[in-house]
């Protein structure tokens, strides 16, 4: 007999049970959950019952992600549980896939989340699609003094100044997020015993970037973990290396987030840093039309492309469609030739040009025409897409 489940938003009486299913899974202290759901707020909740118990359940942060220098809506899955005793019956996946048909009814175009493992997410359409990489490197090897720009102590409480910096630079940034009040309270405020420092990179009524970091004590040695950093330019780029290296006779070793290729690292007169760890977030095309209208392309192009798309969960997405690319800005109607095919979640690797045409049809993502194929290049040419952010 095949289970049976019931989805529904979170009420507050579910909150203590889910808390303690998520306290087992991500091996929580006692308490940890009603902090973190007081974060993302009650509203954001789903459940899953299974025999009128809670079974598991998610969070959906209602974000938006940065694609081709466009605000793209996006639905953020984070903190998914189930309970041990009702593993393995179908729960996980019947909760990932009733959480897609509500995000679907909400008209959001894409949905983003960190996998604890890909099979269960690539049975409801989610692909790899970006990087969240940790690099590091020693004080003493930065070896640049130059400091073009004051980098001066301010406070962050009033995030306003942050933000608008941060927009400046996601809004570039190939992946980057529109970030939900919970990740930034994040960045601002720890609950650990530590101290959180703001620094402003350039002059307090012309500011240029910002870096916020704590400190810590490790086995390594002395540590300095940089939580948050936008940087708009050469100047801030030099200043922020100067103002770490003159931490040197304190601090051993600087961990921050950056891309695969982080391009701060070319004022290095090294390759001295190095990545400590990397890992890829996956997403999910929720509805076709719309996510393909809402991203930006390269200026410059025109050409139409006819996908040809399966999707078994979003039947709305399947099908055949025509994209239509000119000045930056894609438009998409029904039907065409169907002469560039694949599935929701190949097409989740080609949105976010993690992989190319050439790669997608090498793994067997794809099959196309020659024509479609360097379309497709062209079209969903773009920089290696990552997140500062882990949610």
């Amino acid at each position: 007999m095949t289970p049976q489940f019931k989805y529904t938003r979170a009420e507050q009486e579910d909150i203590p049970k889910l808390g303690a299913i998520l306290e087992q899974c991500f091996i929580m202290p006692s308490g940890d959950s009603a902090i973190y759901a007081k974060r993302i707020g009650l509203e954001n909740f789903r459940v899953i019952y299974r025999e009128q118990q809670v079974a598991g359940g998610l969070a959906i942060i209602p974000m938006a992600q940065w694609w081709g220098g466009e605000r793209v809506p996006m639905a953020g899955i984070a903190a998914v549980g189930i309970a041990p005793e009702y593993r393995g019956d179908g729960a996980a996946i019947a909760l990932i896939q009733h959480a897609l048909q509500d995000i679907h009814a909400q008209q959001v175009p894409i949905s983003v989340l960190y996998p604890a493992t890909q099979r269960l997410y690539r049975k409801a359409g989610y692909e790899q699609a970006g990087s969240y990489c940790t690099w590091e490197i020693s004080t003493a090897s930065i070896q640049i003094h130059a400091q073009p720009l004051p980098v001066q102590p301010f406070d962050c409480t009033n995030q306003e100044i942050c933000q608008a910096l941060y927009q400046q630079q996601a809004k570039l940034t190939h992946g980057y997020l529109d970030r939900h009040p919970a990740i930034w309270n994040g960045i601002i405020h720890t609950d650990e015993p530590t101290t959180v420092y703001t620094y402003l990179i350039g002059e307090t009524d012309k500011p240029q970037g910002y870096i916020i970091f704590t400190q810590e004590r490790a086995k390594e040695g002395s540590i300095l973990n940089i939580r948050d950093w936008t940087i708009l330019s050469n100047d801030a780029a030099q200043s922020f290396w100067a103002f770490l290296a003159k931490h040197r006779s304190q601090i051993d070793q600087v961990h921050w987030k950056s891309s695969i290729v982080d391009a701060l690292t070319l004022l290095l007169p090294e390759q001295s840093a190095k990545i400590q760890q990397q890992a890829r977030w996956m997403l999910r095309i929720v509805d076709v039309c719309k996510a393909l209208e809402a991203r930006g392309y390269p200026e410059g192009i025109t050409a139409e492309l006819h996908l040809d798309v399966q999707d078994d969960l979003l039947t709305a997405n399947h099908g055949k469609f025509i994209l239509s690319v000119a000045n930056g800005r894609g438009e998409v109607t029904q039907g065409g030739k169907g002469e560039f095919k694949l599935d929701i979640s190949g097409l989740a690797s080609l949105y976010s040009s993690l992989l190319t045409p050439h790669q997608l049809q090498l793994t067997g993502k794809l099959d196309a025409t020659a024509t479609a194929l360097s379309t497709a290049t062209q079209i969903f040419a773009g920089a290696s897409p990552w997140m500062a952010d882990f949610f």
